[in-house]
C-alpha cells in the first residue's frame, strides 16, 4: 500500500470545566492516507491489506511515539476511514491485530484490546477515536476520544488509517470505577 501522506493532530489540553490540569493531558493522532488495492471490486483474500498493515502501523506509531516526548503513553485508540469504492471489510482488514502490535510496540506496551472505529466516506469525513487505558480496559478515567477529520481524504481508492495515543485520562474524571492504581495489567481488562 502506497503512503499519499501523513497527516499529524496534537492537541494539548491544559485546562477543562474552569479548573487547571496538574499536568496537560496530551492527545496525539497520526493518519497514514493510503492507496486501497482491493477498492471497486470484491475481493475474498484481504491479506494484502492486513500485512501491510504492519508497516504503515510501525511507521505512524513510532511518528507518534516521538511526539509523546517524556509524557509516556497511557491510553490508546486507532481508527479507518475507507474511500467510497472501498468497502468497511477493508478498514477492519488494515485495523487487525498485526496494526495494533506495532501500536503497543511503539507504546511501550499494553495489555489492553485496543478500541477501534471503521467507517465508509467521502474526504473531510470526520472519524471518533474511541480511547481505553493501555493495560485496564476497565480503567474509566481513561474512556475518551478523538476527531479527526482530514479534507481531502480519503480519495475513492484510499484508505485513512489512524493511531491515536494519549498521556493520562480525562481531566477532571470524577466517575469512579476501577482506578489506574489498582490496575493488575495481566488480561487486559483489570
Amino acid at each position: 500500500m502506497k503512503i499519499r501522506k501523513i497527516v499529524t493532530a496534537i492537541e494539548d489540553i491544559f485546562a477543562d470545566e474552569g479548573r487547571d490540569a496538574k499536568l496537560p493531558l496530551r492527545k496525539i493522532a497520526v493518519t497514514a492516507v493510503c492507496d486501497n488495492p482491493c477498492a471497486g471490486r470484491y475481493v475474498e483474500d484481504l491479506g494484502v491489506l492486513i500485512e501491510a498493515s504492519g508497516v504503515i502501523g510501525a511507521k505512524i506509531g513510532a511518528i507518534a511515539a516521538g511526539h509523546m516526548h517524556d509524557q509516556g503513553i497511557t491510553s490508546y485508540g486507532k481508527g479507518a476511514v475507507v474511500g467510497i469504492n472501498g468497502a468497511i471489510e477493508h478498514a477492519e482488514a488494515v485495523l487487525t491485530t498485526i496494526f495494533g502490535d506495532t501500536m503497543r510496540d511503539a507504546a511501550g506496551g499494553g495489555k489492553a484490546w485496543i478500541c477501534h472505529m471503521a467507517k465508509r466516506g467521502v474526504p473531510g469525513t470526520i472519524i471518533d477515536i474511541p480511547l481505553a487505558h493501555k493495560d485496564a480496559l476497565t480503567v474509566r478515567s481513561h474512556y475518551d476520544g478523538m476527531s479527526i477529520m482530514i479534507p481531502d481524504a480519503p480519495l475513492p481508492d484510499e484508505i485513512a488509517i489512524t493511531c491515536v495515543f494519549t498521556s493520562g485520562g480525562r481531566l477532571n474524571h470524577r466517575i469512579g470505577g476501577h482506578s489506574v492504581d489498582k490496575i493488575v495489567g495481566i488480561d487486559g481488562l483489570k
